[in-house]
């Protein structure tokens, strides 16, 4: 699908101080501090360095994306609005597709708007592994950052009366079984329950960094320059000095930094800029952790409407401290209908009850450890991505669904779909979903995955040797050069991590500030 019109990209915007599709010329630009990537980290650290009175840049590969903009297609916002026209995949034993946003804003443009407080027993394993990390990241610091930070985004749970059916349904389901559950917490306002989040609020009421942290950053003095793709960081005498860019329109850009460059681009970009800019000493773009997922959807005697509703509104949490987290999802009905098996005339004769059908997913704290590295000549632009599922992933996986199956058999479906390879197609009973976990694969080929959230591939820690900044978010290497997204994390959260992105991006603005003041002094 083809990208915006010469017309969208020539409209002033009061977020974009650059549009690189009308950019043909070389460019050149200077700040105190140039931020490479505009999703909830970037966001956070160039709005709190530009509340602190440091001159930002932020570098930005997307476009910015308008209400007006996002179309109601699951397909076309992909083609849109997402990385590699939402196709980006994980190779190894099973290759798991993985989606990014590529806007101002980042993947926060088309998520789920999903919030979770940082558990402290997450913080406190990364602690136990690296005990220098209490006070590179203290706990009630880092606690202040994460209040204020939602509710500047308007973090709520979601309402009952937008929810809709698929949502009411996981929570009649969880109840009977004796599972903690709760509304899942959004960061939205005067939501009508439209399930469009992952092609991008129509109405704008989706409070997404673009709308939120940008715009104070933005206010504060902060440049936004989109459409503009960061090519390396300039370094010179062991000092980040700046980044070279392309935009849109094939002009090169050089940006200069007076006193730092931050690299927010997420656990894949990142890696790789460090990369293209001779910076492979150390783990860089090795340890990829994520949260992999499966799905299971069900039929129901009364239409469950899955597209309308809150998108993603409700979740089940009692299974989180096995690394299993279960959401309702939220779907347009072609993406809905590949979730209904069969083939031919069978498929067919589902269809017209398509309206019954509900789709929920799990998400996976995986112990898995995978690489990123840049795209071999042909794979146009994409990364290279390899992940490769532990054993015992396989096992959450397989628990995963027997639950999901049962959850649903709860809430009172008729027919339930588990979607693995080698199992009965239908699932009716409660005995049948047991048998899932008992004499279900243990093939992760057999799991229609699909995998979000990504960490730790430019890890912070006190070792040099096993990690890629220090405690202070500079890298090891160079001075001047800080990495503020979720690369940093030494593992994944098993939550959903844009709040404790945005909040750690918080302490790592406070460190640059510091810097940014010893520099100028």
């Amino acid at each position: 699908m083809r990208g915006l019109s010469v017309i969208e990209a020539a409209q002033p915007s009061p977020l974009v101080a650059l549009d690189g599709r009308q950019l043909a010329r070389a460019h050149e630009a200077c700040a105190d501090v140039v931020v490479v990537g505009s999703g909830p980290a970037g966001a956070s650290v160039a709005r709190a360095c530009a509340r602190a009175g440091l001159d930002v840049l932020m570098v930005e590969e997307g476009h910015e994306a308008k209400p007006e903009s996002f179309p109601k297609s699951g397909l076309q916002a992909m083609a849109r609005w997402y990385r590699d026209l939402g196709t980006s995949v994980a190779f190894g034993p099973a290759i798991i597709p993985f989606l990014q946003g590529k806007a101002v804003g980042g993947t926060s443009v088309v998520n789920g708007a999903i919030n979770w407080r940082l558990p402290h027993d997450v913080w406190q394993g990364w602690v136990r592994a690296d005990p220098a990390l209490a006070d590179a990241l203290p706990w009630e610091r880092y606690r202040v950052a994460e209040e204020e930070l939602a509710a500047c985004l308007g973090v709520q749970p979601t309402d009952e009366r937008v929810a809709g059916e698929k949502n009411l349904l996981l929570a009649r389901g969880a109840e009977a079984l004796g599972l903690e559950h709760r509304p899942i917490e959004r960061n939205v306002e005067r939501c009508r329950g439209l399930g469009r989040c992952l092609q991008g609020c129509p109405e704008g009421n989706k409070r997404s960094v673009d709308r939120t942290l940008l715009h104070d950053a933005v206010d504060a003095g902060a440049r936004v320059f989109a459409g503009m793709t960061a090519l390396s960081v300039i370094v010179e005498r062991g000092r980040a000095v700046g980044v070279r860019a392309r935009s849109a329109a094939g002009a090169p850009v050089t940006v200069r930094a007076r006193h730092a460059v931050v690299l927010a681009a997420s656990a894949i970009q990142t890696p790789n800029l460090l990369r293209a800019s001779g910076l492979s000493r150390a783990p860089v773009g090795d340890g990829l952790m994520a949260h992999p997922g499966v799905s299971v959807s069900g039929r129901f005697d009364h239409d469950v409407d899955n597209h309308h509703g809150a998108t993603q509104g409700h979740e089940v949490t009692g299974l989180r401290h096995q690394g299993i987290k279960i959401e309702a999802l939220g779907f347009d009905l072609s993406i809905l209908a590949s979730r209904i098996p069969g083939v031919g005339h069978g498929f067919a004769a589902r269809l017209p009850a398509l309206r019954r059908h509900a789709v929920w997913g799990a998400g996976l704290r995986a112990e898995a450890r995978g690489t990123v590295r840049p795209g071999l000549p042909g794979m146009g632009g994409r990364a290279l991505v390899r992940y490769a599922l532990t054993q015992g992933d396989v096992h959450k996986a397989r628990r995963a669904t027997r639950v999901m199956c049962e959850l649903f058999l709860a809430a009172g479906a008729l027919e339930v779909y588990p979607g693995v390879a080698g199992l009965p197609e239908l699932v009716t009973t409660r005995e049948q979903a047991a048998r899932i976990e008992r004499d279900g694969p243990l093939d992760a080929r057999a799991y229609a995955m699909s995998m979000t959230h990504l960490f730790s591939t430019a890890r912070m820690g006190s070792d040099p040797m096993t990690s890629v900044v220090g405690l202070d978010f500079q890298h090891h290497d160079v001075d001047g050069l800080f990495v503020a997204d979720s690369s940093v994390f030494p593992s994944n959260t098993g939550v959903n991590p844009q709040l404790a992105i945005a909040a750690v991006a918080q302490l790592a603005a406070d460190a640059i500030v510091r810097a940014g003041v010893r520099v100028a002094a």
